[in-house]
C-alpha cells in the first residue's frame, strides 16, 4: 500500500535469513555381492544418494534414510566379502586357485605321458640291443661250426670215343661218358641244421668239360652224416683237337687219361630264423686219371683234393 524507501527494503534483507536454493540429488544403482559360505553369489542393486556437485546434502529425513540403508548395504557387503576371502590365501582371487589347481593337474598328466613314453622306448631298445647281442652271440657260437666234406671215390660206368661232327657241322671227335662220384657230408653244427646245395659238379679235360652232374639239394640235421652220390654224365661232348690222343679203333682210350673234377658246396644254417643265417662254402678242386683198365671199379680220390 504505501511505497517503501530504499533504507527501508536494505533493512528487511539483512533482518531475513538467506536461504539456499534446494539442490537436486541423484541416485546411483551399485551392485553387491552377498555370498554365504559356498551358496551361489547373487547380486542385488542398492541406491545410494550421489550429491549435486553445486552444493552439500540436505538434512532431511528422506536423505538420512537413504544413508541408514546405504550402510546396511555396504555392511553386508562386506560381510559376505570377508567369508569368501577366510577361505583364500591372502592377496589371492578365487580364479587364480582354479589356474593353479589346473595347472599342476596338467603338469601332473603331462609328466605321467612323458614318464610311459620313455619307460616304452627304454623297453623297446633295451629289447633290441639284447636281442642284437643274443644273435651276435649265436652267430659267433656257429661260425666255427664248419661243415666237413670228404670226396671218397669215383668209379666210370661207360667211357667211348667216335668220330662225329658238331652243331654247325665241323668233324670231329665225340666222348660219352657215364661215371659216379660219392663224398660225404658231416654237419659238425650242435644246435642247429644246415640246408645243402651245390654248383655243378664238372668234370673238365684239356679244359673242356666233357662230363657234368648236379647235386640234389637236402638238409643236414644237427651232429649227422651223410654218404651222398652223384651221377657225372656227359653225350657226344666235341673235342675238336684235343681229341686225337683218345681216339681208337674200339672207342676206347688206350692210355690213362688226365681229368679234373671240380665243384663249390654251398651250406646254410637257420640259426635263429632268418635273422642268423651264417653261411660255409667249400671248394672242391681233384686230380682224375681215367685208366681205361679200371672200368666200373671205384676207385679212392682221398689223397687226390684240395678242400678251400
Amino acid at each position: 500500500m504505501y511505497a517503501k524507501t530504499d533504507s527501508e527494503v536494505t533493512s528487511l534483507d539483512a533482518s531475513s535469513p538467506t536461504r539456499s536454493p534446494r539442490r537436486p540429488v541423484y541416485y546411483v544403482q551399485s551392485p553387491s555381492r552377498d555370498s554365504h559360505d559356498g551358496e551361489k553369489t547373487t547380486t542385488s542393486f542398492q541406491s545410494t544418494p550421489v550429491l549435486s556437485p553445486m552444493g552439500s546434502p540436505p538434512h532431511s529425513h528422506h536423505s538420512s534414510s537413504l544413508g541408514r540403508h546405504s550402510r546396511q548395504s555396504s555392511s553386508s557387503r562386506f560381510s559376505g566379502s570377508r567369508k569368501i576371502n577366510n577361505n583364500r590365501k591372502p592377496h589371492q582371487k578365487p580364479i587364480d586357485i582354479i589356474d593353479e589347481e589346473d595347472l599342476l593337474l596338467q603338469n601332473e598328466h603331462h609328466h605321467r605321458t612323458l614318464s610311459r613314453r620313455y619307460y616304452f622306448l627304454a623297453f623297446v631298445l633295451g629289447f633290441f640291443l639284447l636281442f642284437s647281442f643274443f644273435s651276435l652271440i649265436l652267430w659267433g657260437a656257429s661260425r666255427p661250426m664248419k661243415p666237413k666234406i670228404f670226396v671218397k671215390s669215383m668209379k666210370f660206368d661207360h667211357v667211348q670215343v667216335q668220330a662225329g661232327s658238331d652243331a654247325t657241322g665241323v668233324a670231329t671227335d665225340m666222348i660219352s661218358m657215364n661215371s659216379t662220384v660219392k663224398f660225404s657230408y658231416r654237419n659238425t653244427g650242435t644246435f642247429f641244421g644246415v640246408h645243402v646245395t651245390s654248383t655243378p659238379l664238372d668234370l673238365t679235360y684239356s679244359e673242356i668239360v666233357i662230363a657234368s652232374g648236379n647235386l640234389k639239394s637236402f638238409y643236414q640235421s644237427r651232429k649227422s652224416k651223410k654218404l651222398v652220390s652223384v651221377a657225372v654224365m656227359g653225350t657226344r661232348i666235341p673235342l675238336y683237337g684235343s681229341g686225337a690222343s683218345l681216339s681208337s679203333s674200339t672207342g676206347m682210350p688206350t692210355v690213362p687219361v688226365p681229368l679234373k673234377l671240380s665243384f663249390v658246396v654251398r651250406s646254410r644254417a637257420y640259426v635263429l630264423g632268418k635273422l642268423v643265417k651264417p653261411k660255409y662254402y667249400k671248394k672242391i678242386e681233384c686230380s682224375i686219371t681215367l685208366d681205361p683198365k679200371k672200368l666200373s671199379v671205384p676207385f679212392s680220390l682221398k689223397n687226390s683234393c684240395t678242400y678251400d
